[in-house]
């Protein structure tokens, strides 16, 4: 499936309020409500038949009832009749854990479960709503994003660079695009990887299934992704899942979770790429509760953003920073770093 409206810029989805998709030739008669559930993140399904009911909803150039059959091929369009919250942007005192800050730049530290920012379902709270309440005239990247320079997804942990003026986002937008900046993350995935290190190649893309979700693209299908590119190395072997520590070359979205998903080791509690299930272990009840023990601590996919490096956009010099494993990252390889000494795995 195609989702040609936004297709050109596939991490900023959520800037759009309108929806484009052309159904699958293999699509089986579906409800075009239960459909759009499955392709559009956040949107409930009372939207869905609220739009649907006042003519939003066109199959080929059509308006459909919310009970309409979807059928192969066919050209769905989806108009919500709210305007684009996420460009009225709120400011909102919330705390910001700034590591290093001047003139030009700053970096945060972002905590888990803080969204970068505003989006379809997330209009506040967000780290864009932060900024803008501390800092005034931050400049606009090309998606009218004050400040951000690059993201990482809502429930990962860890380093982003921000740019305060027009310079610095030209100049920081072009070392991330260029692959001259260094961004290392630390991840717990499931099962024992053989290699001690190696590297992922493997065009990223939307799924063809699951709109919500990426995937790679080989063969053939190659030029349906984008190239990506992640090093992973081992970092401690802990039985049934694996710290590892992965370098990214390029910034796809997702690129992490679904390159290790693609290699077989899913990371540990990724709801949405199925890692929240028990994928490596026994079938004995004491495992199963140690292993919801462990989701308990750590609700979110096991990933955080650990260091950052890049040239000052104005002096030229490299800056490098590195941050803390979270407490809910680190009790949880804790737990399993104490199971695996007790265990034959």
């Amino acid at each position: 499936m195609d989702q040609y409206t936004p297709e050109n810029q596939p991490e900023d989805d959520d800037l759009y309020e309108h929806y484009a998709f052309t159904a699958e030739k293999g699509q089986q008669p579906l409800r075009i409500d239960k459909y759009l559930m499955n392709f559009i993140e956040n949107a409930t399904r009372n939207k869905i038949q609220a739009a649907a009911k006042n003519g939003n909803i066109y199959v080929n150039d059509v308006p459909v009832k919310q009970n309409y059959k979807v059928k192969p091929l066919d050209k769905i369009r989806v108009l919500f009749e709210h305007p684009p919250y996420e460009y009225l942007l709120t400011p909102e005192n919330l705390p910001l854990n700034i590591v290093y800050e001047d003139d030009d730049l700053l970096v945060v530290n972002k905590e888990a479960g803080m969204v970068v920012h505003p989006g379809h379902g997330n209009y506040s709270g967000t780290l864009i709503n932060a900024l803008i309440y501390h800092f005034d005239n931050l400049p606009n990247n090309s998606s009218n994003r004050p400040g951000l320079v690059h993201r990482i997804d809502k429930d990962t942990s860890g380093l982003l660079v921000i740019a305060k003026n027009e310079g610095a986002m030209t100049h920081l937008s072009k070392q991330f695009f260029d692959k001259t900046s260094e961004r290392e993350y630390v991840a717990l995935v499931w099962g024992n990887i053989e290699e001690d290190e190696g590297t992922i190649e493997g065009n990223i893309g939307r799924h063809p299934k699951n709109r919500l979700q990426n995937t790679v693209y080989e063969g053939d299908d190659a030029d349906k992704g984008k190239p990506a590119v992640t090093h992973y190395k081992v970092l401690e072997r802990l039985g049934y899942v694996t710290l590892v520590s992965c370098k990214l070359e390029t910034g796809r979205t997702h690129q992490i979770r679904v390159h290790m998903k693609h290699m077989g080791h899913t990371l540990f509690n990724d709801e949405r790429y199925g890692g929240e299930r028990i994928l490596k272990g026994t079938t004995f009840t004491k495992y199963k509760q140690f292993v919801e023990n462990c989701f308990k601590i750590l609700p979110r996919q096991a990933l955080h953003a650990k260091t950052l490096g890049f040239k000052h956009p104005k002096t030229g010099k490299m800056l490098r920073f590195d941050s803390e494993i979270p407490e809910d990252m680190q009790a949880c390889v804790e737990k399993w770093r104490q199971y695996s000494k007790h265990q034959d795995v």
